[in-house]
């Protein structure tokens, strides 16, 4: 019975992606059917500013310029099953930084200074995507498996200590015989 929820469960929210996924040209675009030359729009009670921009249909084409690749980004992260998914937090940190300076329009520069946030992102992404690639590369091109060497390495080194300790026995033992 669990299966038949797990299924209907998975259905249902790889439903929702693909509808997501489906609607995003209209998102794109939703700035295109706005009013032109008004500050102010209302949509379900909720009122829109221009914030900044010259008027809401600017203010919405930067906002879907960077709302619609961030989610679809987030969404192929969510889903992606290969080894360099992490390489993808860079873009996503990316529009992340654009769509926050665009919310904060203050400065009136937009798409200009996020690359220093981006660079800290990346220098942090990359190490760990390189990290995973070597792992796989030693484990799945060169055959090289750590924990079968680690087990080794443990096994010479109680090996290395066994013998010190016989060693030392030895030599007590040739200090008694000389001894008696």
């Amino acid at each position: 019975m669990s299966d038949k929820k797990n299924i209907k469960k998975k259905f249902i929210i790889e439903g929702l992606f693909a509808i997501l996924i489906a609607v995003t040209p209209i998102i794109f675009y939703w700035y295109k059917y706005l009013p032109a030359d008004s500050k102010t729009w209302s949509l379900l009670a909720i009122e829109f500013g221009a914030n900044g921009f010259d008027d809401i249909s600017e203010a919405f084409y930067y906002y879907c310029t960077k709302v619609v690749p961030l989610l679809l980004l987030i969404i192929w992260f969510i889903t992606c099953k290969n080894w360099w998914y992490y390489a993808i937090l860079i873009p996503i940190a990316m529009y992340s930084f654009q769509l926050f300076a665009v919310l904060t329009f203050e400065s009136k520069i937009v798409d200009e200074n996020e690359i220093l946030y981006v660079i800290a992102v990346t220098m942090v992404v990359v190490p760990v995507v390189y990290f995973i690639r070597v792992k796989l590369v030693d484990k799945h091109v060169h055959g090289i498996d750590l924990k079968a060497m680690d087990t080794e390495l443990q096994i010479l080194k109680e090996k290395e200590e066994l013998r010190k300790e016989r060693e030392k026995l030895e030599q007590s033992q040739k200090t008694l015989s000389k001894k008696m």
